[in-house]
Formats: C-alpha cells, structure tokens, sequence
C-alpha cells in the first residue's frame, strides 16, 4: 500500500508540476476528498491515518493572459445579466419619457391654434362675413367664399375645426394603454396617425389648388393651416420612429388614396354643375342695389369698362350682390357684368355659353387684363390688379 500511495504521490507531482516560465493559467480546484461512500472504481485508493480516500485527477488547461482577461469578462456579464444592462435601459426609458411628454405638449399647442383658426373661418363662412386679411386686399375672403372653400356642401374649416380638436385631445390620452385596433399601439396613437396623415395630405392637396388656381393670390390662413398639419405629421413621424410607423404604412396609403379622391370628386362635382342648384327650378330676378356710390367707386367702374374688365356671377349668389353694394348703385350699372343664368335655373337649363368658355370655378368671378380672379374684390384691390390710379378718382375726371 505505501509503494501505490508513493507512485501515486509521484503521478500527481509530476501532472501538476509547472514551470516559472509557464503561461498564466485558470485556477481550477483539481483534487477532491471524497467520502469512502462514492464509488469510483477506476481510481485509485490511498488510505492515510486508517481513513480511506479517493482523489480525482482533473486536468488544467494553460490559457494565455489575454483569453483569460476574456473570459473572465464573459463569466462577469453571464452571472450579472441585469446589472450590465440596466444602465442603458433607463438611460432609454427616460429619454422616451421625455419625448413622449413633449410629443403631448407639440400635439396640444399646435392643435389649439390649428382650432382656433378653423373655428374663425368657420365662423366666417356661417356667416357670409369677410375676412381680415393681414397683408391686406381680398385674397383672403377671395379664397375662402370660393367653390374650393366647401367639400360636399360642407364648409372646409369645419373639418379642420374637427381634426384639429381631435388632434389637441388625443395627444393628451396618447399614453392611455387601451388598444382594440390591433397595432400594437394605443387607439389614441393609431388615431393621431391616420388624422395627421389626413391634414397633410389634404394640405398638400389644396396648395396646389392655390398655386395653379388662384395664381398671384395670397391666402395667410390657408398657409398657416398648411404649415400647422404639416408640423403635426413630421413630429408624429418622428414621435414614433421609421420601425414603429411601418405597422401604420396599409392606415397611412388608405387615408391619403381616400382624401385625394373625396376632394377630387368634391370639386368635380361644382365645377359640373355649379349646379347644386340646378335641380331646383329658380326664375330669373333682377337684384336690386341699395347703396349710393362714392366717386372713387364711380371713377373705378369706369376704368374697368375702358380695359375691357368683366364680372361673372348669377342673380341668385348673394356674394355677386355685394360685389354690386361695394360698388353701389351708380358705378355698378357702368360694370361689364354678364349674368350666367340669364334664363333661370332649372336641370334643362345650362350655364351661359360665356361663363362655360370662362371656366368659371365659381361666383363672383373677375376677369382683368387676362387674369381670371374668383370671389368678392376690394375696391383697392381691383385698383392694384387694373392699374387704376388713385388720384383719378378726384371729381375733375
């Protein structure tokens, strides 16, 4: 028994023997006393002090200082999984946090203003009142009593009026959890997105009307509602991101296809018909002028008719009659006014040959010097665009 304890003494000494020169290694236990009731059969037994043992012989590796720096760095991160990330997901969820409450605040301010605009103008249209044009002139109310300023019979701002409402309230209970719409965002949020995809492409939509239908005018309500839904879609996008929008792609192409075609057929319809109307037979009338003319109104009506101005609209457009009252009795008869619907209105009859020609967009409609200009004119307007002088309207001309 002592010749195997000393052979196996020497096995163990000469396995675990290990130069200065060595490289660095992992320390790893590799003897293990165990007691006499595990069995082992293959190993050998050495008995010390009347005790008997059995050791296991385990083999070190040699790993090099660097993979050890390595490994020992992939064993830190394997036993600590949460502390290592932890750091960075609340850095992330802050951030988020932060921007999710500005997102609200933008969604807020920007939809109040958006709000109190369109109920202005929907004020404005209800009540057939002009209105206040900041650069001054008539382009303002020019633009806004056009056959453009209604979708479907509807006035225009009110649909502004609601998406703007929808969109300051809605911002506020973006962050409630129920979702019922199945994209995995909130009904709020997935609402936000398809009502200020709406408003911009509608936006789009109607500054191309205004640049290739009422070229030269200026509308600053038309452009400050543009630039409202504009700055509403580009902070959605950026609210949620590229990855998360691409679950909104199907809800975002549906509602710009289905805005395009309901103003296109919108506008279709009152350029076919001015024609609402014509399914109710009206006879014709003559309007009758109230207010006294001025001299400049006087000396203005007589420039028109010298260049040849003419003035489109229908007996029965209440904004053709105060086109007519802003002139005034006198001055309005020396107009070259020609009457579209000289024979009435009813489905047999049509709108004037010359009105068609026109391609009228709607009523009042002025043509000056070649340009074909909708809705109600100043008389300093119609000064500027005929190139009327001021100082002709003094009582010796």
């Amino acid at each position: 028994m002592a010749a195997a304890a000393a052979a196996a003494a020497t096995a163990t000494s000469s396995l675990f023997s290990i130069s200065s020169s060595s490289p660095s290694f992992r320390r790893t236990p590799f003897v293990y006393s165990l007691p006499t009731h595990h069995s082992f059969p293959s190993l050998p037994k050495i008995k010390r002090g009347g005790r008997e043992h059995r050791h296991i012989f385990v083999q070190v590796n040699s790993v090099p200082e660097e993979d050890r720096s390595k490994l020992t760095a992939e064993s830190d991160s394997e036993r600590s999984p949460e502390s290592s990330s932890s750091p960075s997901a609340a850095a992330i969820t802050g951030s988020d946090d932060t921007g999710f409450a500005a997102y609200k605040w933008w969604c807020l301010g920007l939809g109040g203003i958006g709000l109190l605009e369109t109920t202005y103008l929907t004020y404005l249209k209800l009540t057939n009142s002009d209105a206040f044009c900041p650069m001054g002139g008539g382009s303002c109310t020019t633009i806004l009593t056009s056959a453009y300023s209604s979708v479907f019979g509807i006035p225009l701002p009110l649909f502004g009026m609601l998406a703007y409402g929808l969109v300051a309230t809605l911002g506020l209970q973006s962050g409630a959890k129920r979702s019922t719409l199945g994209t995995g965002k909130t009904d709020g949020e997935t609402i936000l997105v398809g009502i200020t995809t709406s408003m911009a492409v509608a936006s789009a939509y109607f500054l191309y009307i205004l640049r290739t239908e009422f070229g030269g005018e200026l509308c600053l309500y038309c452009l400050a509602s543009a630039a409202l839904s504009f700055s509403l879609f580009f902070i959605t996008l950026k609210r949620f991101g590229a990855n998360e929008l691409r679950e909104f792609l199907g809800l975002q192409l549906f509602v710009a296809s289905f805005v395009v075609i309901a103003l296109t057929t919108s506008y279709n319809d009152a350029r076919s018909g001015s024609s609402g109307m014509i399914e109710t037979e009206i006879p014709y009338f003559e309007t009758e002028i109230t207010k006294e003319s001025n001299p400049l109104a006087v000396s203005l009506a007589k420039h028109l008719h010298s260049i040849g101005a003419k003035l489109y609209g229908a007996f029965w457009c209440s904004h053709c009659l105060d086109q007519k009252e802003i002139f005034g009795r006198e001055a309005a008869k020396m107009l070259d006014y020609v009457e579209c619907f000289p024979d009435g209105v009813s489905k047999d009859i049509k709108m004037a040959q010359i009105c068609s020609d026109a391609k009228l967009e709607g009523f009042p409609t002025w043509e000056i010097n070649g340009q074909v200009l909708s809705g109600e004119k100043q008389l300093s307007e119609l000064a500027t665009l005929s190139g009327f002088k001021l100082d002709e309207s003094s009582p010796s001309n």
